[in-house]
Protein backbone atom coordinates (compact mmCIF):
# COMPACT_ATOMS: atom_id res chain seq x y z
CA UNK A 1 0.00 0.00 0.00
CA UNK A 2 1.29 3.46 -0.90
CA UNK A 3 2.53 5.58 2.01
CA UNK A 4 0.63 8.87 1.73
CA UNK A 5 3.30 10.84 3.59
CA UNK A 6 6.13 9.44 1.47
CA UNK A 7 4.42 10.21 -1.85
CA UNK A 8 4.01 13.85 -0.79
CA UNK A 9 7.76 14.31 -0.39
CA UNK A 10 8.48 15.13 -4.06
CA UNK A 11 5.73 17.75 -3.98
CA UNK A 12 7.05 19.17 -0.71
CA UNK A 13 10.57 19.29 -2.15
CA UNK A 14 9.30 21.18 -5.18
CA UNK A 15 7.38 23.63 -2.99
CA UNK A 16 10.46 24.25 -0.87
CA UNK A 17 12.55 24.96 -3.96
CA UNK A 18 9.87 27.40 -5.11
CA UNK A 19 10.03 28.98 -1.65
CA UNK A 20 13.76 29.53 -2.09
CA UNK A 21 15.71 26.58 -0.63
CA UNK A 22 17.39 23.48 -2.07
CA UNK A 23 18.67 20.31 -0.32
CA UNK A 24 22.42 19.89 -0.06
CA UNK A 25 24.54 17.35 1.83
CA UNK A 26 27.62 18.46 3.77
CA UNK A 27 30.33 16.17 5.12
CA UNK A 28 31.14 17.37 8.62
CA UNK A 29 33.92 14.85 9.24
CA UNK A 30 34.60 11.28 8.12
CA UNK A 31 31.51 9.25 9.04
CA UNK A 32 29.31 12.29 9.71
CA UNK A 33 27.12 13.99 7.11
CA UNK A 34 24.32 16.51 7.51
CA UNK A 35 21.56 17.47 5.14
CA UNK A 36 20.79 21.17 4.80
CA UNK A 37 18.16 23.10 2.92
CA UNK A 38 20.12 26.12 1.70
CA UNK A 39 19.29 29.23 -0.38
CA UNK A 40 18.84 28.44 -4.07
CA UNK A 41 21.21 31.23 -5.06
CA UNK A 42 24.11 29.67 -3.14
CA UNK A 43 24.09 26.52 -5.31
CA UNK A 44 26.50 26.54 -8.24
CA UNK A 45 25.08 24.47 -11.09
CA UNK A 46 28.04 22.49 -12.48
CA UNK A 47 28.56 21.15 -15.94
CA UNK A 48 27.54 17.55 -16.46
CA UNK A 49 29.74 15.15 -14.52
CA UNK A 50 31.15 17.80 -12.16
CA UNK A 51 30.30 18.03 -8.42
CA UNK A 52 27.86 20.58 -7.06
CA UNK A 53 29.52 23.45 -5.19
CA UNK A 54 28.15 26.24 -3.04
CA UNK A 55 28.90 29.92 -2.51
CA UNK A 56 28.54 31.97 0.71
CA UNK A 57 25.19 33.71 1.28
CA UNK A 58 24.73 37.23 -0.05
CA UNK A 59 26.03 39.86 2.31
CA UNK A 60 22.89 41.98 1.99
CA UNK A 61 20.63 39.20 3.33
CA UNK A 62 21.05 38.25 7.00
CA UNK A 63 21.32 34.53 7.64
CA UNK A 64 18.60 32.75 9.62
CA UNK A 65 19.05 29.10 10.67
CA UNK A 66 15.87 27.18 11.54
CA UNK A 67 16.51 24.20 13.87
CA UNK A 68 13.76 21.59 14.13
CA UNK A 69 12.42 19.63 17.11
CA UNK A 70 12.23 15.91 17.83
CA UNK A 71 9.11 14.70 16.02
CA UNK A 72 9.96 15.72 12.43
CA UNK A 73 12.80 16.84 10.20
CA UNK A 74 13.56 20.41 9.20
CA UNK A 75 11.45 20.78 6.07
CA UNK A 76 8.29 19.49 7.76
CA UNK A 77 8.84 21.50 10.93
CA UNK A 78 9.44 24.84 9.24
CA UNK A 79 7.26 24.50 6.13
CA UNK A 80 5.27 27.66 6.99
CA UNK A 81 8.30 29.78 7.87
CA UNK A 82 10.71 29.16 4.98
CA UNK A 83 8.75 30.98 2.28
CA UNK A 84 7.86 33.81 4.63
CA UNK A 85 11.52 34.51 5.41
CA UNK A 86 13.31 33.67 2.16
CA UNK A 87 12.69 37.00 0.39
CA UNK A 88 14.62 39.07 2.92
CA UNK A 89 16.82 36.47 4.61
CA UNK A 90 19.19 33.70 3.61
CA UNK A 91 17.41 30.72 5.17
CA UNK A 92 19.25 27.55 6.17
CA UNK A 93 17.30 24.56 7.48
CA UNK A 94 19.44 21.67 8.77
CA UNK A 95 18.36 18.13 9.53
CA UNK A 96 19.98 17.31 12.85
CA UNK A 97 21.85 14.02 13.21
CA UNK A 98 19.54 10.99 12.82
CA UNK A 99 16.83 13.11 11.21
CA UNK A 100 16.28 13.44 7.49
CA UNK A 101 19.45 12.43 5.70
CA UNK A 102 21.87 13.31 8.52
CA UNK A 103 23.85 10.57 10.23
CA UNK A 104 27.06 9.91 12.15
CA UNK A 105 29.12 6.94 13.27
CA UNK A 106 30.34 8.90 16.32
CA UNK A 107 28.78 7.66 19.60
CA UNK A 108 28.30 11.16 21.06
CA UNK A 109 24.56 11.91 21.39
CA UNK A 110 24.68 15.21 23.28
CA UNK A 111 23.13 18.53 22.20
CA UNK A 112 26.68 19.88 22.33
CA UNK A 113 27.77 17.47 19.60
CA UNK A 114 24.73 18.42 17.50
CA UNK A 115 25.67 22.09 17.93
CA UNK A 116 29.31 21.44 17.00
CA UNK A 117 28.36 19.52 13.84
CA UNK A 118 25.77 22.09 12.82
CA UNK A 119 28.26 24.92 13.26
CA UNK A 120 30.89 23.08 11.21
CA UNK A 121 28.34 22.47 8.47
CA UNK A 122 27.34 26.11 8.33
CA UNK A 123 30.98 27.20 8.17
CA UNK A 124 31.53 24.75 5.30
CA UNK A 125 28.64 26.47 3.52
CA UNK A 126 30.27 29.88 3.97
CA UNK A 127 28.08 31.14 6.81
CA UNK A 128 30.03 33.42 9.14
CA UNK A 129 27.24 35.03 11.17
CA UNK A 130 23.63 34.04 11.75
CA UNK A 131 20.54 34.17 13.93
CA UNK A 132 19.42 30.74 15.11
CA UNK A 133 15.76 29.87 15.59
CA UNK A 134 15.21 26.69 17.59
CA UNK A 135 12.06 24.76 18.42
CA UNK A 136 11.86 22.27 21.33
CA UNK A 137 14.87 19.90 21.01
CA UNK A 138 16.26 22.31 18.41
CA UNK A 139 16.00 25.08 20.99
CA UNK A 140 18.45 23.25 23.24
CA UNK A 141 20.81 22.91 20.28
CA UNK A 142 20.34 26.63 19.52
CA UNK A 143 21.20 27.55 23.11
CA UNK A 144 24.37 25.42 22.88
CA UNK A 145 25.38 27.10 19.62
CA UNK A 146 24.87 30.54 21.15
CA UNK A 147 26.89 29.54 24.22
CA UNK A 148 29.79 27.86 22.40
CA UNK A 149 30.01 30.00 19.25
CA UNK A 150 29.15 33.63 20.10
CA UNK A 151 31.25 34.84 17.16
CA UNK A 152 28.91 33.00 14.77
CA UNK A 153 25.56 33.30 16.55
CA UNK A 154 24.45 36.92 16.71
CA UNK A 155 21.06 36.20 18.34
CA UNK A 156 18.71 33.34 19.15
CA UNK A 157 14.96 32.83 19.01
CA UNK A 158 13.71 29.85 21.01
CA UNK A 159 10.23 28.32 21.19
CA UNK A 160 9.04 25.57 23.51
CA UNK A 161 12.44 24.69 24.93
CA UNK A 162 14.72 25.10 27.94
CA UNK A 163 18.42 25.65 28.51
CA UNK A 164 18.99 22.05 29.60
CA UNK A 165 16.85 19.04 30.41
CA UNK A 166 17.67 18.38 34.05
CA UNK A 167 16.55 15.15 35.69
CA UNK A 168 14.10 17.06 37.91
CA UNK A 169 12.50 18.95 35.00
CA UNK A 170 12.28 15.72 32.99
CA UNK A 171 10.60 13.83 35.83
CA UNK A 172 8.18 16.66 36.61
CA UNK A 173 7.24 17.22 32.96
CA UNK A 174 6.64 13.54 32.23
CA UNK A 175 4.63 13.10 35.42
CA UNK A 176 2.38 16.07 34.62
CA UNK A 177 1.76 14.74 31.10
CA UNK A 178 1.15 11.17 32.20
CA UNK A 179 4.10 9.52 30.45
CA UNK A 180 6.64 7.18 32.02
CA UNK A 181 9.61 8.15 29.82
CA UNK A 182 10.75 10.59 27.16
CA UNK A 183 10.80 7.76 24.63
CA UNK A 184 7.18 6.91 25.35
CA UNK A 185 6.25 10.55 24.66
CA UNK A 186 8.55 11.43 21.77
CA UNK A 187 9.12 8.08 20.04
CA UNK A 188 5.61 6.64 19.67
CA UNK A 189 5.35 3.18 18.16
CA UNK A 190 1.61 3.14 17.47
CA UNK A 191 -1.17 5.34 16.13
CA UNK A 192 -2.45 5.63 19.70
CA UNK A 193 0.96 6.85 20.88
CA UNK A 194 1.24 9.42 18.07
CA UNK A 195 -2.24 10.73 18.87
CA UNK A 196 -1.21 11.07 22.53
CA UNK A 197 1.86 13.10 21.49
CA UNK A 198 -0.18 15.39 19.26
CA UNK A 199 -2.77 15.84 21.99
CA UNK A 200 -0.25 17.31 24.42
CA UNK A 201 1.71 19.19 21.71
CA UNK A 202 -1.22 21.08 20.16
CA UNK A 203 -3.61 23.54 21.77
CA UNK A 204 -6.54 22.52 19.60
CA UNK A 205 -7.33 18.91 18.82
CA UNK A 206 -5.81 17.86 15.51
CA UNK A 207 -7.78 15.26 13.56
CA UNK A 208 -6.20 13.04 10.93
CA UNK A 209 -7.33 9.61 9.71
CA UNK A 210 -5.53 6.68 11.34
CA UNK A 211 -4.03 5.82 7.96
CA UNK A 212 -2.18 9.15 7.89
CA UNK A 213 -0.94 8.69 11.44
CA UNK A 214 0.40 5.25 10.51
CA UNK A 215 2.14 6.58 7.40
CA UNK A 216 3.67 9.47 9.37
CA UNK A 217 5.07 7.01 11.91
CA UNK A 218 6.72 4.96 9.18
CA UNK A 219 8.36 7.95 7.47
CA UNK A 220 9.27 10.33 10.30
CA UNK A 221 10.26 8.00 13.14
CA UNK A 222 13.24 6.12 11.72
CA UNK A 223 16.63 5.69 13.44
CA UNK A 224 14.72 4.81 16.61
CA UNK A 225 17.69 3.34 18.47
CA UNK A 226 19.84 6.41 17.86
CA UNK A 227 17.01 8.81 18.66
CA UNK A 228 16.42 7.00 21.92
CA UNK A 229 20.08 7.57 22.69
CA UNK A 230 19.66 11.27 21.83
CA UNK A 231 16.91 11.47 24.47
CA UNK A 232 19.18 9.80 27.02
CA UNK A 233 21.94 12.24 26.08
CA UNK A 234 19.68 15.18 26.88
CA UNK A 235 19.35 14.47 30.59
CA UNK A 236 21.82 16.22 32.88
CA UNK A 237 22.03 16.24 36.64
CA UNK A 238 20.68 19.26 38.49
CA UNK A 239 24.08 19.73 40.15
CA UNK A 240 25.81 19.92 36.76
CA UNK A 241 23.70 22.73 35.32
CA UNK A 242 24.50 26.43 35.16
CA UNK A 243 23.08 29.50 33.45
CA UNK A 244 25.41 30.67 30.66
CA UNK A 245 26.09 34.37 30.30
CA UNK A 246 24.92 34.97 26.75
CA UNK A 247 26.28 38.08 25.02
CA UNK A 248 23.53 37.80 22.38
CA UNK A 249 19.93 38.88 22.47
CA UNK A 250 17.69 35.90 23.26
CA UNK A 251 14.02 36.05 22.29
CA UNK A 252 11.59 33.51 23.76
CA UNK A 253 8.61 33.11 21.40
CA UNK A 254 6.05 30.87 23.07
CA UNK A 255 2.63 29.30 22.74
CA UNK A 256 0.81 30.41 25.89
CA UNK A 257 -0.94 27.03 26.10
CA UNK A 258 2.22 24.93 25.79
CA UNK A 259 1.67 21.84 27.95
CA UNK A 260 5.18 20.40 27.53
CA UNK A 261 7.25 23.44 28.47
CA UNK A 262 4.74 25.77 30.05
CA UNK A 263 4.89 29.52 29.73
CA UNK A 264 6.19 29.71 33.31
CA UNK A 265 9.37 28.00 32.11
CA UNK A 266 9.87 30.76 29.55
CA UNK A 267 9.23 33.53 32.06
CA UNK A 268 11.66 31.97 34.54
CA UNK A 269 14.29 31.70 31.79
CA UNK A 270 13.83 35.33 30.84
CA UNK A 271 14.60 36.34 34.43
CA UNK A 272 17.57 33.98 34.64
CA UNK A 273 19.06 35.18 31.36
CA UNK A 274 18.94 38.84 32.30
CA UNK A 275 18.40 42.08 30.44
CA UNK A 276 19.12 40.87 26.90
CA UNK A 277 16.33 38.26 27.03
CA UNK A 278 12.81 39.08 25.88
CA UNK A 279 9.56 37.13 25.89
CA UNK A 280 6.52 37.07 23.60
CA UNK A 281 3.55 34.77 24.13
CA UNK A 282 1.01 33.82 21.49
CA UNK A 283 -2.53 33.06 22.62
CA UNK A 284 -4.45 29.98 21.47
CA UNK A 285 -1.26 28.08 20.68
CA UNK A 286 0.49 25.15 22.29
CA UNK A 287 3.91 23.57 21.92
CA UNK A 288 3.51 23.55 18.12
CA UNK A 289 3.07 27.31 18.06
CA UNK A 290 4.81 27.78 14.68
CA UNK A 291 2.43 25.29 13.04
CA UNK A 292 -0.77 26.20 14.87
CA UNK A 293 -0.45 29.97 14.39
CA UNK A 294 2.09 30.37 11.58
CA UNK A 295 1.01 33.86 10.50
CA UNK A 296 1.24 35.29 14.03
CA UNK A 297 4.48 33.40 14.68
CA UNK A 298 6.06 34.64 11.45
CA UNK A 299 5.01 38.20 12.17
CA UNK A 300 6.59 38.13 15.64
CA UNK A 301 9.72 36.43 14.34
CA UNK A 302 10.20 38.98 11.58
CA UNK A 303 9.63 41.85 14.00
CA UNK A 304 12.47 40.54 16.16
CA UNK A 305 14.74 39.98 13.16
CA UNK A 306 14.03 43.53 11.95
CA UNK A 307 14.92 44.90 15.38
CA UNK A 308 18.28 43.13 15.13
CA UNK A 309 18.98 44.86 11.82
CA UNK A 310 17.99 48.21 13.34
CA UNK A 311 20.38 47.64 16.22
CA UNK A 312 23.21 46.81 13.80
CA UNK A 313 22.47 49.94 11.76
CA UNK A 314 22.70 52.08 14.91
CA UNK A 315 26.04 50.55 15.81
Amino acid sequence: MVNLVAVQRPLMNKLMKMAGVTPHTVQIQPGTVMNFWIPNETINRPKKGQPVTTTPPKLDKPVVVLIHGFAAEGMVTWQFQIGSLAKNYSVYVPDLLFFGGSITDTPDRSPTFQAECLTKGLKNLGVERCTVVGFSYGGMVAFKMAELYPDMVSAAVVSGSILAMTDSISDATLSSLGFSSSSELLLPTSVKGLKALLKVAAHKKLWFPDRLHKDFLEVMFNNRKERGELLEGLIVSNKDTFIPSFPQRIHLLWGENDQIFKVEHAQNMREQLGGKATFRGLKKAGHLVHLERPCAYNRCLKQFLSSLQEDEAKN
